[in-house]
């Protein structure tokens, strides 16, 4: 019978406006920074992701079906400890924007830390309060990294990590 690593929800933090979700991946960090940089792995599991690069600065979109592309810009690499994104995903608006605006997006990050099985990698979503619906956003992010982190943790159950 085949194990599914199951991990905490993730915790919203009203007076911060921010979202934190930590869960252990059973895969290395090498795979796992792949996963969470690289657009053929993130479209394995997140959401179609194209990118203009790798570097700071990089453009791309995520693209969801059924919701439309998100706009995103790598804002900071500490390969392979950390990568910080910050993206036009504003749920409440009813529209998604065509490039990133600073004014009213948020920022996520990924940290990678080795364990004994794995990975620990948590994420850190800050910024709600610059959206137009904080409370909503919040909430919706928060059940929004419970399903995409777990699809992660499936593929690298599942071995899909390790190409």
């Amino acid at each position: 019978m085949e194990s599914m690593t199951i991990n905490p929800p993730s915790t919203v933090d009203r007076e911060a406006f921010a979202v934190r979700r930590t869960i252990r991946i059973a895969a290395p960090v090498e795979q796992v920074w792949r996963a969470v940089t690289q657009p053929e792995h993130i479209s394995k599991w997140f959401g179609i992701a194209e990118f203009s690069g790798t570097a700071v600065g990089a453009t791309g979109t995520l693209e969801f079906p059924g919701y439309g592309k998100v706009p995103l810009r790598i804002e900071a690499i500490d390969e392979p400890r950390s990568i910080s994104y910050r993206w036009g995903n504003d749920d409440a608006l009813g529209s998604l924007p065509d490039a990133v605006d600073d004014a009213t997006s948020t920022v996520f990050t990924f940290t990678l830390e080795p364990i004994a099985d794995g990975t620990r990698l948590t994420v850190v979503e800050t910024g709600f309060e610059r959206t137009s619906n904080p409370a909503e956003n919040l909430a919706s992010h928060g059940e929004g990294w419970v399903s995409e982190l777990d699809k992660l943790v499936a593929l690298a159950d599942a071995g899909g990590l390790a190409g």
